[in-house]
């Protein structure tokens, strides 16, 4: 995706090392695009614990690049298999985290300690590959979703709803839940989002509106509780979100508040619609509810808030009463049935077992 006419990835090796890894700090958007140089497995697994890289697919990639830095500063089975720990307990929810640790340590506890570091860089570059072409695959699967709704309303405004952030930032490319957005506003329709805010942490407001406004998107920012309202009065004609891990049977864990949506989007008849690649599936899983672990994050994150004063500083103020304590619960789970469908790689399917097996028929 480009940023101001430059094209960026989510995280890419450094082109002068080629060891060294290069992410956006995504804590310190929309206010400033920085970029940080991860030289060892701490810094990545700070990365992702502190949310400076966050959305599941980033989140494995990322993981795979750390375990690549872990082996150049010690390629020994016992440190390999002692950083894959400390990488896989960064985040609990997100399942692409442990997936990609699996596959790159599948390949290389085959591997020779000599030649591990090499062949570690290489599956990781291919998961980030795969990773952006999947997700663009995504937004041509979903892109049919926005051509009917234009279709049905023609002359008029495709009014699209997403929840936290689900675009490139939390990807390799392109996103997910946003990527269909992107191909539809390439392709000329005309179409507007609605951004939820995203409490606590703001990732619509801060990242999704930072990124449709750069690719030059129309959208508006509305509270997360506008949703229904908004729903209720026509003026949504779908709603598309990601995901950090859907179960076998199609359950849907994401960013805390999705569940509402599904709820709102089903009582209105507003198709509601989840983006995922492949690597978002646990096919371990059968009741999200009962068996997705949810991360429960700091009581600060809800009680504080970040943001820029008039002067153009950056200050953080607490906004609840002194002395309330706070729950953050950072995901929900949206059971199938709320769920219109889901738009994968391959194609859209049933959120369903029946639904899932059909498009992967490998893990039936």
């Amino acid at each position: 995706m480009r940023v101001d006419g430059v094209s960026y990835r989510s995280v890419w090796v450094d082109q002068q090392d080629h060891r060294s890894i290069h992410i956006i700090d995504q804590t310190k958007l929309p206010w400033a695009l920085e970029i940080l140089r991860l030289t060892d497995c701490d810094q990545a697994a700070h990365a992702i614990r502190t949310m400076q890289v966050r959305g599941a697919p980033l989140i494995g990639a990322v993981a795979a690049y750390g375990l690549c830095l872990a082996l150049a500063a010690d390629p020994a089975t016992a440190a390999m298999e002692r950083d894959a720990a400390l990488l896989a307990a960064t985040r609990p929810t997100a399942v692409n985290l442990r997936w990609a640790l699996e596959r790159m340590l599948t390949r290389l506890r085959n591997t020779p300690a000599s030649e591990r570091v090499a062949v570690a860089y290489a599956e990781a570059a291919a998961i980030a590959d795969e990773d952006a072409a999947q997700n663009e695959a995504i937004g041509e699967h979903g892109l049919p979703l926005i051509r009917q709704a234009a279709a049905r309303h023609a002359g008029k405004t495709v009014n699209v709803l997403t929840h936290c952030n689900a675009g490139w930032l939390a990807t390799v490319d392109w996103g997910t839940a946003l990527a269909p957005i992107y191909k539809a506003h390439d392709a000329g329709i005309d179409l507007h989002v609605w951004v939820d805010e995203t409490r606590p942490r703001n990732q619509g407001a801060a990242l999704t509106a930072w990124e449709l406004g750069r690719h030059g998107v129309k959208h508006t920012v509305v509270a997360d509780n506008a949703g229904g309202h908004l729903m209720q009065h026509g003026m949504v004609d779908l709603a598309i979100v990601g995901t950090d891990r859907v179960t076998r049977t199609g359950d849907v864990a994401n960013k805390i508040g999705t569940y509402l949506k599904a709820l709102a989007a089903h009582d209105n008849a507003v198709p509601f619609w989840v983006a995922l690649p492949s690597t978002t599936i646990d096919w371990r899983v059968s009741d999200g509810v009962a068996e997705i672990p949810i991360e429960e994050r700091s009581q600060a994150e809800v009680t504080d808030m970040t943001g820029r004063l008039p002067d153009g500083r950056i200050a953080t103020m607490r906004i609840a009463a002194e002395g309330s304590p706070a729950a953050n619960p950072a995901f929900d789970v949206t059971p199938a049935r709320l769920v219109t469908g889901l738009i994968t790689e391959r194609g859209r399917c049933q959120a369903s077992a029946e639904g899932l097996r059909g498009l992967f028929p490998e893990h039936a």
